[in-house]
């Protein structure tokens, strides 16, 4: 398993999309960023298990409040959420509902909306965006970019899984900083040791993420 001091707690989430059968192996392109991957993570299965979806929620709050109560804190204050369409929408109202803040979100573009961005704000809020995962980043960044132009403050997101394509590295650029529950390296590394997937698979995923960070 990973050394990540997270992996022990948050494991179950490996194993809860193993069960919904969200992890899928093969040879995938996913949108612009993942090419030829050779696994797929289908987070939207989470909402067939509200006690899974009501349990991230509550991961990704004790995780920013452990955060926030650090002596030098790792994220900001905020008091909106914003959701990333579509896939961080149901973790963004999971987390609104359990943790009692906000919630906002923008509406996919080409969308005929006379209001882009849904729900009540005012100019200087902060807000933490939520997405279920990020690969290159584009879409946090994107919505980062709107939620600024609209006046709100942006730094911080969170996201269930990163997929370790460059998105961490793409926020921070952009001033944002990322909060992850899980890596797709701990993932990867969590089905091998439960014997869900052949050596081959895991094999396939470990050279792809290398191959994704110059390795």
């Amino acid at each position: 398993m990973s050394k990540s001091s997270k992996a022990p707690g948050n494991l179950w989430l490996a194993e809860e999309l193993w069960k919904l059968d969200a992890i899928e192996f093969g040879d995938f392109t996913l949108g612009r960023t993942a090419v030829h991957s050779p696994i797929y993570i289908n987070l939207r299965r989470l909402i067939s298990n509200p006690k899974a979806l009501n349990r991230c929620a509550r991961i990704i709050k004790e995780e920013l409040e452990a955060l926030m109560s650090m002596r030098n804190p790792h994220v900001h204050p905020f008091t909106l959420v914003a959701g990333v369409p579509f896939g961080g929408l149901h973790v963004a109202t999971a987390f609104s509902l359990l943790a009692n803040v906000p919630m906002i979100y923008i509406h996919p573009p080409q969308t005929d909306k006379a209001d882009v961005i849904e729900g009540i704000y005012v100019r200087g809020q902060s807000c933490l965006i939520i997405d279920d995962l990020i690969t290159g980043g584009g879409s946090i960044l994107q919505t980062a970019a709107t939620l600024e132009s609209a006046g709100l403050v942006v730094r911080d997101a969170v996201t269930l899984i990163d997929r370790q394509e460059g998105g961490r590295q793409a926020l921070k650029a952009a001033g944002i900083n990322l909060i992850s529950i899980l890596t797709l390296e701990q993932i990867a590394n969590y089905l091998m040791s439960a014997g869900h997937i052949t050596e081959d698979q895991y094999r396939a995923t470990m050279d792809y993420l290398a191959s994704r960070n110059g390795g």
